[in-house]
């Protein structure tokens, strides 16, 4: 049975222009940041804030929006559609803890956990806080509007804050690419091309005008920030997305053997010289710039521990790898993270953990596509899920993204999930009145 997936006149807790607020309030976090503009010049940005590192301001903001998101989520009539499907959530993110508390740093990786559990909670009532699918194309409008105007003027005004320089303590090889309001040129290219995809979907439910200067305006600045996996990624995953939604055949071969496909090249390249030569042999760098190193140090470990891992988010810098002999041979030891979603799934949360992450990532939201009917809901609607997805579950075989609290990629991607999961399940209110019979919407 379907219901409604707006709020309307029986949830009295919160007001439209609070829930408004609350939308606008976890847009802005996520994509604008609570710390923009960082100075990667000077010796204080060579810490977390350099690398996307939290603060006492951003800690607090996320925990004040966190609990105005769960106070609003209880006090709605949907409130048991939040997060669907509940039951493997539970178990992910059940998994993730027992996994960090056996894990050789468990209050940290226990801390990570808590942080992805409340990033999950408030993505999961995101498309909850819209009265109607008119008002949150209105209110992405806005916020992606913000985005971009915030990311032009840090270029034009503030050019040494939101542009690469030569004299930046990390990766000075950057220098000249656009970074905006960001800590890094990919990050900066990755919301670019989410933001593209907002405003494809924007023309596409009438905002035509906004919609095309969104793309023209986030493509521009995608191309300036250097960022090549991203720029190729644009055109690439749009034509993934026409053929994954036109022919039914194609979505497994395309969600699940594509990156099958990817992984095992990528892998073995970092195994074996015979896979590197046929790379090679395509014009493909068969070190992926250099994450071979890093993937050859996560396999031998996870072989180590593939049941409990090494805690959520953990193994990686931490005084175990670092510290190692390992750091004689290679300066993969040195590794933020695993540089593939995938691997990093199943080195901190061993098998248990990567089959939870795949089940909810990949499969969930394949589930939900086949679900839907040529004309059920918003079709512009599921499209836009499709292509964030799609772009995740691709970009994730090169960069980790599942489960980075405050990430504004891995934020929409939850969103996207459950978004895609809601229009398989519920039905769409319009911009007009509503009564409320027990959980449903019946307009009126």
């Amino acid at each position: 049975m379907r219901v409604a997936t707006a709020l309307e006149e029986r949830d009295t807790g919160f007001q439209p222009k609070i829930r408004t607020l609350i939308f606008m309030g976890l847009f802005l976090f996520f994509w604008v940041t609570t710390n923009p503009f960082v100075d990667l010049v000077s010796v204080e940005a060579s810490g977390s804030d350099a690398t996307g590192g939290s603060n006492l301001i951003n800690q607090l903001t996320f925990l004040a929006l966190t609990l105005i998101t769960i106070y609003a989520a209880i006090t709605h009539p949907l409130r048991s559609q939040i997060c669907q499907p509940q039951w493997l959530v539970v178990a992910l993110f059940a998994w993730f803890l027992i996994s960090s508390g056996l894990s050789s740093y468990p209050t940290d990786a226990i801390k990570r956990t808590i942080l992805a559990i409340l990033t999950c909670i408030n993505a999961g009532m995101f498309l909850l806080l819209p009265r109607s699918e008119q008002q949150f194309a209105r209110l992405l409008l806005y916020g992606t509007a913000i985005t971009l105007g915030l990311a032009y003027f840090g270029v034009i005004f503030l050019p040494t804050l939101s542009i690469h320089q030569p004299t930046e303590l990390i990766e000075p090889m950057n220098a000249g690419f656009w970074r905006g309001q960001y800590s890094h040129k990919n990050l900066a290219a990755a919301v670019m091309l989410v933001a593209a995809f907002f405003g494809l979907y924007l023309r596409s439910v009438g905002w035509k005008k906004s919609g095309v200067a969104i793309v023209i305006l986030s493509v521009f600045f995608l191309i300036q920030t250097g960022g090549k996996s991203s720029t190729a990624m644009l055109p690439l995953i749009l034509t993934l997305q026409w053929i994954f939604e036109k022919f039914r055949w194609s979505r497994w071969p395309i969600a699940v053997g594509g990156i099958a496909a990817f992984n095992l090249l990528a892998l073995g390249a970092a195994l074996s010289e015979g896979v590197r030569s046929v790379i090679s042999s395509l014009g493909v760098d068969p070190t992926f710039t250099n994450r071979t190193d890093i993937w050859k140090i996560a396999l031998d470990a996870i072989m180590k521990s593939p049941i409990i891992g090494y805690g959520f988010q953990g193994f990686w810098q931490t005084t175990d790898i670092t510290q190692s002999s390992a750091g004689l041979e290679t300066w993969a030891v040195k590794a933020f993270n695993g540089h593939n979603a995938y691997v990093d799934a199943l080195l901190t949360t061993g098998i248990p953990g990567f089959v939870l992450t795949i089940a909810l990532v990949v499969f969930v939201p394949l589930r939900a596509v086949g679900r839907l009917g040529p004309a059920s809901n918003s079709p512009a609607l599921s499209r836009l899920f499709m292509r964030v997805w799609l772009y995740v579950i691709y970009a994730g075989c090169l960069e980790v993204i599942f489960f980075q609290s405050g990430s504004p990629i891995c934020f929409f991607m939850l969103v996207s999930i459950f978004g895609l999961e809601m229009q398989s399940r519920m039905n769409l209110v319009n911009d007009r009145k509503v009564m409320w019979e027990g959980e449903h919407a019946v307009p009126v």
